[in-house]
């Protein structure tokens, strides 16, 4: 048995974190299926119906997820974003627990999860199901898992670092940052006695054998992850930022209410050097990502353990000051509040083209009009003839089509988009097929004959990514569709 040192730490503050995870879970739940799929949804459910170790753009774990999910019910949207829902929870309660592993009694705790809870990143990825929310809670848990490490001393804890990292890298590639960052900071200032126990090397290879089988599909297909990065790290995402972008946008991330409250425990993590080591990871994360093109959510792992660092002192000087207590929980309810209207479906559908929401929430506009998409592919296909193929520019047209198309008689459709390409090309024997999203410069190179069949309009004035998209009916291939498809390949 190793030394573990005793140390008193304060009651974990059972009935207001349940209270808080509980509102915050039943907000979530509420809203959760108020507009509909979000585009990578419908693409993680695709991916479900092919499951593999890997993918080019992604571990295997949310489709794994949306598989489960679906087999349940394939109709509920609901039951496909409750594990986000319960991730996002998570994220919540662990901000309260790192609280209190940092000296925060129950008021701390309390503080510390409801400023997570209000908080417009905690809640934009809590109703969707996407990577981000799992990446979150991975890393909310690894925080709480090295504190408890440096506070009683006991190595064993490196076990369940390992594990966590280990299923974490099976969710999503970036965790492998704020990991290594951590390791980074704590090698440099300390505590470095934590690494002086067989357990480290043993989480380190606990770690590495769970994420092995995404490693052996990356290296066996070239390393597509690589090449998705660089994409993405160009611009090509919907939620792409520019450097000055991304430094601006991390005042918004947590909500501008919060900054004060984050920016004074990023303060305090680096006043104390047994904590040090998290804001010098910050820092190297922050330089990192705002080089290499990195998307401003991607440093929101990082926010709960700050919010919960600050929120110990902030408790003792809200005392039992009843006023003082008042107006925290009301600017923390300011925060939730425009948090949900941006980040949750609260306004009818209507009112968004008259509202800042799609101009501040990108996800909020690829959540509308799919099985208006549809439906007018229905129609472009039902004028051409059952055998016609159907092509499409992304992956996330190609799931609304897998996913609304059964009750059109449609086919299943094809793209040169992730994971879709590896899916294959439409078969050498189809003369005809009908492109969506496509543009008629890139067509001209595939096919002799283009005939423009009408633009995707939603209807509801929303202006999304597949607004005002052209279809076209391609005929007289140039060439077989099998020795083009390597042509039509693009990861982003």
């Amino acid at each position: 048995m190793p030394n573990v040192a005793v140390r008193q730490v304060p009651a974990v503050a059972v009935r207001q974190l349940t209270a808080v995870a509980g509102l915050f879970a039943a907000l979530l739940i509420a809203f959760a299926a108020r507009y509909g799929y979000h585009r990578d949804e419908l693409y993680f459910l695709a991916a479900g119906r092919h499951l593999d170790w890997g993918y080019p753009d992604q571990p295997p774990l949310l489709p794994l997820l949306a598989r489960a999910m679906s087999a349940i019910d394939p109709d509920s949207i609901l039951l496909l974003r409750l594990p986000s829902i319960v991730a996002a929870t998570f994220i919540v309660i662990c901000a309260g627990l790192m609280a209190r592993e940092l000296g925060g009694g129950r008021g701390a705790q309390a503080l510390a999860a409801a400023a997570v809870a209000s908080a417009a990143l905690v809640m934009g990825v809590g109703h969707l199901l996407t990577t981000t929310t799992f990446d979150m809670a991975a890393w909310s848990l690894v925080c709480l898992l090295v504190l408890k490490l440096q506070g009683d001393g006991d190595p064993r804890w490196w076990i369940s670092v390992g594990l966590v990292v280990g299923i974490g890298l099976q969710n999503k590639l970036l965790l492998i940052f704020p990991v290594g960052a951590l390791v980074l900071a704590l090698a440099l200032v300390g505590p470095r006695k934590i690494f002086a126990t067989k357990y480290f090397p043993i989480a380190v290879g606990l770690a590495v054998l769970i994420w092995l089988p995404y490693l052996w599909w990356q290296a066996g297909n070239g390393w597509p992850q690589w090449e998705m990065s660089r994409a993405i790290a160009s611009g090509s995402s919907g939620t792409s930022d520019s450097p000055a972008a991304f430094v601006l946008l991390q005042l918004g991330l947590m909500g501008p209410l919060l900054v004060p409250l984050w920016a004074f425990g990023l303060w305090r993590l680096w006043r104390d050097l047994r904590y040090r080591a998290f804001p010098i990871g910050y820092a190297l994360m922050f330089v990192v990502f705002a080089v290499t093109g990195g998307k401003a959510y991607y440093m929101g792992g990082m926010y709960p353990i700050l919010l919960a660092a600050a929120a110990a002192p902030a408790a003792v000087w809200l005392g039992n000051r009843r006023k003082r207590w008042a107006a925290a929980g009301s600017a923390l309810a300011v925060n939730a509040i425009a948090s949900a209207i941006l980040f949750l479906p609260v306004l009818p559908i209507s009112a968004l083209p008259d509202s800042p929401v799609l101009a501040i929430n990108y996800d909020a506009g690829e959540t509308i009009g799919w099985p208006e998409f549809v439906r007018r592919i229905a129609d472009a296909h039902a004028a051409l003839g059952a055998d016609v193929a159907i092509l499409t520019a992304d992956s996330g047209e190609a799931g609304a089509i897998e996913r609304f198309g059964g009750q059109y008689g449609l086919p299943t459709p094809h793209s040169g988009h992730n994971a879709y390409w590896w899916w294959g090309p439409p078969s050498d024997t189809a003369t005809t097929v009908l492109t969506v999203g496509i543009d008629r410069d890139q067509l001209v190179r595939f096919c002799r004959d283009i005939e423009p069949m009408g633009r995707i309009d939603n209807g509801l004035g929303i202006d999304n990514d597949e607004q005002g998209e052209p279809i076209f009916r391609c005929r007289e291939p140039r060439t077989a569709w099998s020795e083009v498809w390597p042509q039509m390949k693009h990861l982003g």
